[in-house]
This record gives structure tokens, C-alpha cells and sequence, in this order.
């Protein structure tokens, strides 16, 4: 794979900053949105999305799908995503609320009245989109956090956040299997193995190579993993190159078999296992709804 189109295809970090004496980053844009980066990128905090006006197509996670006004969308830590502004049509009007993932996850232990906004956001890993009335509502409310002070602001944000928990106006969006491991900079040692994949995914990985490169025995590799990611590692490295292979598609230009060998995988029905495994769709009916939507 070219050095370039491989690059593409990995998420790059982003780097969100609270306001200043605040918790919370809130922006309000009234034409394009320049942070609406386009580009598959991810940011460990927690982001809520509501379009004012806008319409055309959002990329989140493995999942694909149109946006049109009052869009409202509620993204856990670590999701691949594109920004609205990449597929914006016409005109744009957005509000967007960024948090860190932690900021209400340490507080549930002294907070009990908090579990439910905790329960909220762990279903948000999986990407939620919110209908109906609860959209517009929630809409009304951003708006009126626009010129409020830090605190005023974070109590008008949890209200609403403990609105969302309570309605059951949403679809789960499925993106979830797309999350990433968040690097750790105090591990070096899983550092390094997640670089490693990130550069060497189209080839073959063995354990004994990456346990080499980890410092550890194959079993203790493994057992570490585990414990770190809570998936094994063959199973993360299938899930990377799953989703190298979605973008790929999404580019459109290369057959399902030729993308299937270059994200790494030599066997195309493993891939075609794998690939449903992730998406819940075979890589053909993937790439049919992808383009049936994006029409």
C-alpha cells in the first residue's frame, strides 16, 4: 500500500481544550464550522452534536448514514469520525459540547445521582442518535448555553444530559466497534505494539514478533492485552484492518477482494467473517448501503 493512502486511512488524534475555567468546550457556529475537521480523526472526550441546519451525510464509527436540521448526536471517547463539515450540504449552523470521558465517571462514586448521565455515556460508545421532541428540546437548551457563565453552563449541560438518559427518542448508532484504544503515554509498552500495528497491519503479525517487541513471553503478552484492551490481540489487529477496509470502500475506487489483501488479510472469507463480525453486514451489502445512502 503507498505510504500516503495508508496514512490516510489511520485516525489521527485530536486535541480538544476546555474553555478557559471551564470543563466543558461549547462552540456555536453560524456558518462553517473550521474545528469540523475533514479528516478521520478521534479525541478521548466525550462530544455532542446538534445541527441547527445542515443536511447531508455523517460518518461515525463503521456507521454511515444521512443528517438533515436538528440532527442530535451523542459520541462516545475514541470514536473514528469524520466532522459534519465533511459531508455538509448548504448551509451550516451547529452546536457542539465536548467533555472529558472522566469528568462525570469520577464522580459517580461520591454522586449517585449521577448514574444515570453514567449509564448515558457508556451507551454513547456506541454512538446515539436522538429524535423527535427530545431534539428539539435539547436544541433549545444548547442555544441558551451560549452566553451563560462556566457554571451556569455545566448545570444547564447536565440537565440536559440527564434529559437524554431519560428519553427513549434514540437509535444506537453501532459504531462502537470502531473505538480505539486510547495510548497511554505513561505505557510505553502498548505504545509501541498499537505504532506497530498502525505500521505494519497490511502484513502479517505474529504473537511471538509482538510479544518479542513488548519485552514479554507469548503468554504474558497475551494475558496483558487482554487486561489492557479487554479484547485479545488477534482480534484488535482484525478489528484495525476492518477498519482500513471500510475506508477504503469508502473511497470506492478498488474490488472488495482487492481491499481485502490490502488491509492484510490473505484469506478473503476470513475477511468476509471478520467483516461482518464488526459491522453486522457482509463487505458487499456494506458497500451496497454505503453507496445507496451517499446517492
Amino acid at each position: 500500500m503507498e505510504a500516503n493512502t495508508k496514512k490516510n486511512l489511520i485516525p489521527r488524534l485530536k486535541k480538544v481544550d476546555s474553555d478557559f475555567g471551564s470543563s466543558l468546550r461549547y462552540a456555536r457556529f453560524t456558518d462553517r464550522n473550521p474545528d469540523a475537521k475533514a479528516y478521520w480523526h478521534y479525541h478521548p472526550e466525550v462530544e455532542l452534536v446538534y445541527i441547527e441546519k445542515g443536511f447531508g451525510n455523517r460518518y461515525v464509527g463503521n456507521h454511515i448514514s444521512k443528517f438533515e436540521d436538528g440532527d442530535l448526536i451523542l459520541m462516545g471517547p475514541n470514536i473514528p469520525h469524520f466532522g459534519y463539515e465533511f459531508g455538509l450540504q448548504g448551509v451550516n449552523e451547529e452546536i457542539v459540547v465536548q467533555f472529558q470521558n472522566n469528568l462525570l465517571k469520577s464522580s459517580t462514586h461520591l454522586m449517585p445521582e449521577f448514574e444515570s448521565i453514567a449509564k448515558l455515556i457508556t451507551k454513547a460508545k456506541s454512538g446515539i442518535s436522538f429524535k423527535g421532541e427530545t431534539k428539539m428540546f435539547v436544541g433549545q437548551e444548547l442555544r441558551k448555553m451560549e452566553y451563560q457563565n462556566p457554571f451556569d453552563r455545566l448545570i444547564q449541560f447536565l440537565r440536559i444530559l440527564e434529559f437524554l438518559a431519560k428519553s427513549e427518542e434514540y437509535e444506537v448508532l453501532n459504531a462502537d466497534g470502531l473505538t480505539l484504544i486510547i495510548q497511554n503515554q505513561n505505557d510505553d509498552r502498548i505504545n509501541k505494539v498499537y505504532q506497530y500495528v498502525k505500521d505494519h497491519y497490511d502484513t502479517v503479525i505474529s504473537l511471538d514478533e509482538i510479544s518479542g517487541l513488548a519485552l514479554m513471553t507469548t503468554p504474558a503478552f497475551c494475558r496483558y492485552f487482554k487486561k489492557y484492551t479487554k479484547k485479545t490481540f488477534t482480534q484488535f489487529v482484525n478489528e484495525f484492518r476492518v477498519r482500513q477496509a471500510i475506508r477504503l470502500i469508502a473511497h470506492g475506487n478498488k474490488s472488495i477482494s482487492e481491499i481485502s489483501i490490502e488491509v492484510g488479510f490473505n484469506n478473503f472469507s476470513h475477511f468476509s467473517k471478520q467483516f461482518k463480525k464488526v459491522t453486522g453486514k457482509s463487505p458487499s451489502n456494506y458497500k451496497k448501503s454505503m453507496y445507496q445512502i451517499i446517492q
